[in-house]
């Protein structure tokens, strides 16, 4: 990509945030409470609708979430301080958790394509297990486990693998059929198949696997800390944060603001990494 499209692609995402902080604060002026500044008690603008989401509450102003991130917490260091801390535990359960989801998903996946029966059987299974929702599992796995922050990376692991599992069974398949009659022709046994056809035609597959394994990772590692009673994390910060919501309705707003960006940084992370792992990829078919 060029300078230039990679520029494009910057102010187009600026150019949606701002129309939607835009939205927000004009929802606010429409139909949110009466603006009062500082302690005083008489308004400087009365909305002329009125409009509950659109509360002090549910959906304060920016400038109170902006000055949510400067104020100080109970050891004095600003609050977004504390919040990327917590980033950076957080980051910890789910690069593990993501690690260990990759490398299962595409390990079971290598021995499905080779087990047709097992596939048969065992994909309507794991298709299953990824509707139950994560909020029900994690408590059965964190406080099973007792394993503390690891066991938090396994709960990211479990909604990790199932993408990379489907990916990679699609992309061992994807090489050209010419090739796998080639392969079969010089009497090439499985391992040599997968090593030299299937694994180089799966690239593409497993890095948009690896994209939503990313961002579910984090959104793993942030439901399990719940269960788990880890204050360190986001999820601990998330659940501070909720707990005084009525009194500092900005601090709540901070921290997923903090848990987007954190996704968005696993995501980007990706995204390098397949730029540069496939810089000078080719299909395999374009090989043959």
């Amino acid at each position: 990509m060029t300078v230039r499209g990679a520029l494009g692609r910057v102010l187009r995402f600026l150019g949606v945030i701002v129309f939607i902080l835009v939205t927000w604060e004009l929802a606010k002026l429409l139909a949110g409470d009466p603006w009062r500044f500082g302690e005083s008690t008489i308004p400087v603008w009365d909305p002329p609708l009125r409009w509950k989401p659109v509360n002090d509450i549910n959906l304060p102003h920016l400038w109170t979430i902006a000055a949510a991130v400067v104020e100080q917490d109970a050891r004095g260091d600003p609050y977004v301080t504390s919040l990327l801390g917590a980033a950076f535990f957080t980051m910890r359960e789910a690069l593990l958790g993501f690690v260990l989801g990759a490398g299962f998903g595409l390990g079971l996946a290598i021995v499905l394509i080779h087990v047709r029966v097992l596939e048969r059987g065992l994909v309507p299974l794991l298709v299953a297990s990824q509707t139950i929702p994560i909020i029900a599992i994690a408590p059965l796995i964190v406080v099973g486990l007792k394993a503390g922050w690891a066991g938090v990376a396994i709960v990211a692991t479990y909604l990790t693998f199932f993408p990379v599992t489907i990916a990679a069974l699609r992309g061992m398949r994807s090489a050209d059929p010419r090739a796998f009659e080639l392969m079969r022709s010089y009497a090439s046994d499985r391992r040599t198949v997968l090593r030299k056809l299937r694994l180089p035609a799966s690239p593409p597959y497993l890095f948009t696997a690896f994209k939503i394994a990313a961002t579910a990772s984090v959104v793993g590692a942030i439901v399990g800390e719940f269960p788990a009673g880890i204050r360190e994390g986001l999820g601990g910060a998330l659940l501070q944060a909720m707990q005084y919501h009525s009194f500092s309705p900005g601090d709540l707003w901070v921290a997923i603001a903090m848990c987007a960006v954190l996704g968005l940084v696993a995501f980007l992370l990706v995204v390098l990494a397949e730029r540069r792992v496939l810089r000078s990829y080719r299909p395999i078919e374009d090989l043959a």
